[in-house]
C-alpha cells in the first residue's frame, strides 16, 4: 500500500513539475518575442556610403548598427524599376511588383487612360491640412505587409505605424490595417494622415504639429557639420555636376536657408534639407512614446523612412559634400532614436532593421568626363518616335502612352484593325533597340516566358511586370544612361548601382557578424514573420534569412 502511495505521490510531483517546465517554456518563448519591430528604410542609400562615410560616423548610429549587430553586405532588388513605392511594397509584403501591383510611384490607367498615383485615394480625405495631400491609402497595394500579419496573429492587439516626410513611404509599409501611417504635408509643416485610418488626429500630433518645428529648422542656414575642407570622401563644393535651389548662383555652402525658402515651396524646402530626416526623427520618438509601442508583451511594429536623402540625392548626386553632410547628420538622428529605444524599451526586446528602398546612379555627365561609358536619353523623342514608326508600319496610332519604360498600346484600335499584338509587340521592341541608350527590348510576350530567364535584366523585368497593369513592350536602357537632368542624380535601373542596397540588423537575439550571401530585400518579410512565428505575407515570394539569430 505504502509503495502504491508513493508511487502516486511520484507521479503528481513529475505531473506538476511537467506542468511547470511546460509553463516556464511557454513564458520564455512568449518572452523571447520582441515587444517593438522597428523597420528603417533610408531613401536613395546605396551600400557604399555605410564605408566611405564610416570614418566620420560617431558610435552610436550607423556604426552601432554595423558593429553591433549583423550586415547582410550582399542584399539586392530582384526586380525593376527601382523607385520609392514598389521599394517599400516589397520590403514589407516579401513581395515584388509582379504581385503586390505597385508597379511604380505613378503608372497608365489602362481602364481610364490617366495617370494614377501608387497610393492615391479619392474616396477619403485629409486630416492635419486643408490640402489634398491627404487623399491616400494603401488601397492600390494587392497584399498584405509583415504589419498586416501581425495584426491579424494578434486579433488587431498588435500597434502598427508607419511614418515618413513621404506618404507612400509611410502607407505601404504599414499596409491595410494599421492603426496608423502619418506623412508631411509642405502647405503647413505638418504631419497629417487621411481618414482611412481614423475620424480625427491623436493629441499628441496635433500638440506636435503646433511647436512648428519646420519652420524653426528652415530659420537656420545649412552649414556643414563638420569643417569643409575634411570632407574628401566628396567632390569639390563647387562642381558642375550639382543643382541649385531657386535663388543661388552655385550650389555651395552655406545655403542661406531663410532667405531662400520663399523661393522654393516654402516649407516643403525642408525635404531637401538634413532637418527633413531629423523633423522625422523628433516625429518617431513622439510616436513611440505618445503610441505606448513595445510597452506591452504583444509586439509592436513600427516603420520609419528617412525621405531627405532622396532628395538631396537627387539635387546633389551621390558625390557631393551635401550628401555625405546629410548622412554625417542622419547618423546623429539614428543616433538619438536608437538611444531612446534602448533606454525605454530595451535593447534586448527591439528588433531594428535598416535598409533602403533603393540605390542611386553616378552622375551620368561626371562618368562622360572620365571617359566612361554613359549618357541621358530623352523619353520624349522615343514615345514619338515609337508611335510614328508603329503608325507608318500599320497605318494607326498605337502607343497610348509610355512610363515607366513601358509602350502601352491601344487595344481597341488594335482590335478594330485586326491587328495581332504579338507581331506588333516583336516589331516595337525590333524598332526600340535603334533608338539611342536602349540596351534590351521586350514584348509582353518575351516577359511572360521569362520565369525562369537566366537573362538578369530580363527576370528583374519579369519580376516588376504586374500582367493586368502593365504595359505592352519595356525597354531597358544601357548602364549609366539615364531620363535626367545633367545635374544630381535618378535611380530605377536594373543595375547594381540601384538595386545593392544595406541590410543591417540588430538588437533583441541578433547575432554579431555580417555575410556576403546574396538575398533579395523579399526576404526580410518572411524572416521578421518567422522570428514572430506568424504567417508570411500573403503575396510573398521570399525566404527566411539563415545566420541571424543567437
Amino acid at each position: 500500500m505504502e509503495h502504491i502511495k508513493t508511487i502516486v505521490k511520484s507521479g503528481v510531483q513529475r505531473f506538476t513539475l511537467m506542468f511547470m517546465i511546460t509553463l516556464l517554456f511557454a513564458s520564455n518563448s512568449f518572452a523571447q518575442k520582441p515587444k517593438l519591430i522597428v523597420g528603417i528604410v533610408v531613401d536613395q542609400m546605396r551600400v557604399d556610403y555605410l564605408t566611405r562615410y564610416e570614418s566620420k560616423f560617431g558610435e552610436g548610429g550607423f556604426k552601432k548598427l554595423m558593429k553591433g549587430g549583423y550586415f547582410n553586405k550582399n542584399a539586392n532588388f530582384n526586380y525593376v524599376p527601382t523607385y520609392t513605392g514598389p521599394g517599400h511594397a516589397s520590403i514589407f509584403t516579401g513581395s515584388v511588383p509582379r504581385i503586390n501591383g505597385i508597379i511604380a510611384n505613378d503608372w497608365y490607367d489602362k481602364k481610364t487612360g490617366k495617370s494614377i498615383y501608387c497610393t492615391q485615394d479619392e474616396t477619403v480625405n485629409t486630416l492635419g491640412s486643408d490640402s489634398k495631400a491627404g487623399k491616400m491609402s494603401p488601397r492600390n497595394m494587392l497584399t498584405t505587409t509583415i504589419g498586416d500579419e501581425l495584426r491579424l496573429a494578434t486579433n488587431m492587439q498588435a500597434k502598427v505605424i508607419g511614418i515618413s516626410q513621404k506618404d507612400r513611404a509611410s502607407i505601404l509599409p504599414a499596409g491595410h490595417t494599421a492603426n496608423a501611417a502619418y506623412w508631411y504635408d509642405g502647405t503647413n509643416g505638418a504631419f497629417i494622415t487621411s481618414t482611412f485610418y481614423m475620424k480625427q488626429l491623436p493629441t499628441w500630433v496635433d500638440d506636435f504639429n503646433a511647436k512648428k518645428l519646420a519652420e524653426k529648422y528652415l530659420a537656420q542656414d545649412w552649414i556643414t557639420l563638420l569643417p569643409l575642407a575634411s570632407y574628401t570622401e566628396s567632390l569639390a563644393d563647387d562642381n558642375a555636376y550639382e543643382g541649385l535651389f531657386k535663388g543661388e548662383t552655385k550650389p555651395v555652402f552655406p545655403h542661406k536657408l531663410p532667405e531662400l525658402k520663399e523661393k522654393n515651396k516654402g516649407l516643403n524646402m525642408i525635404r531637401a534639407t538634413p532637418y527633413g530626416n531629423s523633423l522625422t526623427k523628433d516625429f518617431a520618438i513622439e510616436a513611440i512614446k505618445n503610441e505606448q509601442l513595445g510597452a506591452d508583451a504583444i509586439t509592436d511594429f513600427f516603420s520609419v523612412s528617412f525621405s531627405s536623402t532622396d532628395y538631396v540625392g537627387h539635387q546633389y548626386g551621390i558625390n557631393a559634400i551635401e550628401t555625405e553632410d546629410t548622412y554625417l547628420r542622419l547618423d546623429k538622428d539614428l543616433e538619438e532614436l536608437i538611444n531612446y529605444l534602448e533606454k525605454n524599451i530595451g535593447k534586448e526586446n527591439v528588433l531594428i532593421f535598416l535598409t533602403a528602398d533603393h540605390g542611386g546612379a553616378h552622375n551620368a555627365a561626371y562618368l562622360q568626363d572620365l571617359k566612361i561609358p554613359a549618357g541621358f536619353v530623352n523619353e520624349k523623342m522615343i514615345e514619338d518616335s515609337m508611335k510614328a514608326h508603329l503608325k507608318q508600319m500599320f497605318g494607326d496610332t498605337l502607343v497610348m502612352s509610355y512610363s515607366n519604360q513601358q509602350f502601352f498600346l491601344n487595344h481597341k484600335t488594335l482590335s478594330k484593325n485586326k491587328l495581332k499584338l504579338k507581331e506588333i509587340t516583336m516589331e516595337a521592341a525590333r524598332y526600340a533597340l535603334q533608338l539611342e541608350g536602349v540596351s534590351n527590348a521586350y514584348s509582353v510576350y518575351d516577359i511572360v516566358a521569362a520565369s525562369q530567364s537566366n537573362d538578369v535584366a530580363l527576370s528583374r523585368i519579369y519580376m516588376g511586370f504586374n500582367d493586368v497593369r502593365s504595359g505592352d513592350i519595356v525597354l531597358n536602357y544601357l548602364p549609366a544612361y539615364v531620363d535626367y537632368a545633367k545635374t544630381g542624380t535618378t535611380h530605377g535601373a536594373a543595375y547594381t548601382y540601384d538595386t545593392h542596397v544595406p541590410l543591417l540588423w540588430y538588437g533583441w537575439k541578433i547575432n554579431q557578424g555580417a555575410s556576403y550571401e546574396p538575398i533579395n530585400i523579399s526576404d526580410i518579410a518572411p524572416t521578421i514573420a518567422s522570428f514572430l512565428d506568424i504567417s508570411f505575407p500573403n503575396g510573398c515570394v521570399g525566404k527566411p534569412i539563415g545566420g541571424l539569430v543567437k
